[in-house]
């Protein structure tokens, strides 16, 4: 059985002496978990979509996919597949060098510009990860003496950024406005960004950006929003939640990554321009990495053509997480506070029931990941839903079928 004792958190801090040696406890703690652990890096046999089949602990199932961040089925798309594999036969399978170097093409540059024009800003900056994305944005623009201003739930890319740039990290409690203002109030005459999620992705509900707004604004602080799982899914034409709320000239910059609804990697940030050239130079994670091959960068051009072209993939995706979310709350699962097509299923703190339950639901067709401390809570453990536009009603309901007879049967 999974010791229901310890997590990774426990392994953290190792007391031996030598920083190459794990600590020999956790090698006895993975070991009687292997259950469990078996669980995590699974083997997807089949393309990203709405069902699937999946290796786990060596066995085989055929699943509905749920934890997949395709949000527009963007990934089989034959359009964006199309123009992906064409750039591959003219240019090859990679950029081979740095964008300020000697990796940067005329597709960079055009998507650049696609994406400054989608967003309404005047330029754009690609990064190879949305993960090195994120963190070095914020430590290519913050500096030791600087203060970062985080939401507590904000990504582990965004504090490792913040840190990263030896600023003072200041978290202020979860979409809490008055909270927000008190660490404003503390920081008074220091350099200061606000960093805001569209969608926390945990948790999948937006910033609550009409309350923090004002209190951002009385305080003269600048703010970095990353809009990771809610581009090109919020707002009338994708734009994020900056323009779901209205307010997309009220914040500064503007992170998102490729990996979910555009369906591939890398990410990217839009700003003003004079901001964006000087980024360029002081963020390592754009300077020192290679550029994104040129079949991905075509991919995610035709992408974001697609997707602002077809607003139906939106809609469908909107319509599939309603129903969903109504469904789910029908049997009685806890699902947070959810607005998103991201949906926790959270179970509690039984850890061993979190593994226990996963496992059944795997071997019954269903693909969902264990969501452990500290990624949340202790009391908190979790699954995390990710609705597409590419299921279908069928493959939800058996999903939610299986849902019902496991964790539903299990808590009754």
């Amino acid at each position: 059985m999974h010791d229901i004792e310890h997590s990774l958190a426990d392994f953290y801090f190792p007391d031996g002496p030598d920083p190459l040696e794990p600590p020999p406890e956790f090698a006895t703690w993975m070991r009687d978990g292997a259950w469990a652990e078996s669980l995590y890096e699974p083997r997807l046999l089949t393309s990203v979509g709405p069902t699937g089949r999946v290796q786990r602990g060596g066995s085989v199932h055929d699943v509905v996919n749920l934890s997949s961040y395709n949000y527009l089925g963007l990934a089989t798309h034959p359009e964006v597949t199309r123009a992906a594999v064409e750039a591959l036969q003219e240019r090859g399978t990679g950029a081979c060098g740095s964008p300020l170097l000697s990796g940067m093409a005329d597709l960079h540059e055009t998507l650049q510009e696609r994406l400054a024009t989608f967003t309404g800003r005047e330029d754009a900056m690609l990064f190879n990860s949305g993960f090195a994305g994120g963190m070095g944005t914020l430590a290519g623009l913050l500096r030791k003496g600087d203060v970062a201003v985080l939401d507590a739930k904000c990504h582990l890319c965004l504090v490792d950024g913040a840190k990263l740039s030896r600023a003072k990290l200041v978290f202020f409690d979860h979409n809490d406005p008055e909270s927000l203002d008190a660490a404003l109030s503390q920081t008074d005459g220091k350099r200061r960004l606000v960093v805001l999620e569209g969608v926390y992705s945990m948790d999948g509900d937006t910033a609550d950006l009409p309350a923090l707004l004002p209190v951002i604004e009385r305080h003269r602080v600048g703010v970095f929003i990353d809009e990771a799982h809610s581009i090109l899914v919020y707002g009338e034409t994708g734009r994020g939640v900056i323009e779901h709320y209205g307010v997309a000239d009220r914040v500064a910059l503007q992170f998102a990554t490729f990996s979910k609804a555009f369906s591939s990697i890398g990410g990217f940030v839009a700003g003003p321009r004079p901001l964006l050239h000087y980024l360029r130079y002081y963020s390592n994670a754009y300077g020192f990495s290679c550029a994104l091959p040129p079949a991905v960068v075509a991919g995610v051009i035709k992408a974001l053509e697609v997707a602002t072209r077809d607003s139906e993939l939106r809609d469908r995706l909107w319509s599939n997480t309603r129903y969903f979310r109504a469904q789910a709350r029908g049997l009685g699962l806890n699902l947070g506070d959810s607005t998103s097509q991201v949906i926790p299923i959270i179970v509690g703190s039984d850890r061993t029931a979190l593994y226990e339950m996963c496992l059944e639901m795997n071997e019954k067709g269903l693909f969902l990941a264990p969501v452990d401390y500290p990624s949340v809570p202790e009391d908190s453990l979790r699954y995390r839903v990710a609705i597409t536009a590419a299921h279908t009603r069928e493959q939800l309901d058996r999903a939610l079928n299986i849902i019902e007879d496991t964790v539903v049967r299990r808590q009754r």
